[in-house]
């Protein structure tokens, strides 16, 4: 199966702006054209398509997820959703657009497909001090993100920089396990601490309202004080010891 979809229609415009890819992302007819097959979950790519717009996208139905000992059975599309919420209320956007909805193989969650810049050094740039890699360090801490791969991290041309795979998130155990440890026990950017104060209104608000219907209610207090806890530490986290800092394999 193919590793990517084919090239877009000609009739037909991508979206404008991540609102309109999230509106496309809901309503929009998929059309599947393959499976990444090193993928440990079933995930699956094509288009999804309205009457004027298209757009690449990634499929994920939960009917394909592996189950796992450490997150309950079929709650990792809810969690790729739940993080693609904190990225939107961060203004980072770090995940791309991302919804859960009915698809040809059942419910599922669907994401913007993201072209990577393919002149970047992956192995190089997630040891830079990129901005944006910064930004996701601290928002892994808050989703607490337990597989942070190079291949999860997506350098675009135009400088953004994205993550996907966020099916292992949210748990109430931390979890934390991740390439991106260069800031680890630095105080964190002004930039962070206001969002983060930002996120502890909005996680009390409309934003933990949306958590809830992916995640339980542990599972968004503990997203509540692992907030609490940067802003009172002001400092990137530390590994642990007790959790493996690092996703294996690495890429």
């Amino acid at each position: 199966m193919t590793e990517r979809p084919a090239e877009p229609s000609a009739d037909l415009r991508a979206p404008a702006d991540d609102a309109e890819a999230r509106a496309l992302l809901l309503d929009g007819e998929i059309d599947l054209e393959g499976r990444m097959l090193d993928a440990s979950n079933v995930t699956l790519v094509g288009f999804v398509r309205t009457g004027e717009l298209e757009a690449e996208c990634v499929y994920k139905p939960v009917a394909g997820e592996r189950p796992l000992w450490d997150f309950p059975d079929g709650t990792l599309a809810g969690r790729e959703v739940s993080a693609a919420l904190v990225s939107e209320a961060t203004g980072w956007r770090v995940v791309p657009p991302t919804v859960l909805r009915d698809g040809p193989f059942g419910p599922g969650m669907v994401q913007l497909w993201v072209d990577g810049d393919p002149g970047v050094d992956l192995a190089a740039f997630v040891r830079s001090d990129h901005p944006g890699l910064r930004r996701m360090a601290v928002f892994d801490a808050v989703v607490n993100n337990a597989d942070r791969k190079g291949g999860h991290i997506i350098p675009t041309p135009d400088g953004h920089v994205y993550g996907v795979d966020h099916g292992i998130c949210f748990s109430v155990d931390p979890k934390l396990r991740t390439l991106l440890w260069r800031w680890a026990g630095q105080p964190l950017p002004a930039e962070a601490l206001e969002v983060l104060e930002r996120l502890t209104g909005d996680l009390l608000g409309d934003l933990g309202e949306q958590l809830h219907e992916h995640l339980t209610r542990r599972e968004v207090r503990r997203t509540q004080q692992r907030v609490a806890e940067l802003l009172r530490t002001g400092r990137h986290p530390q590994p642990s010891g007790d959790w493996p800092a690092l996703p294996w394999p690495p890429f």
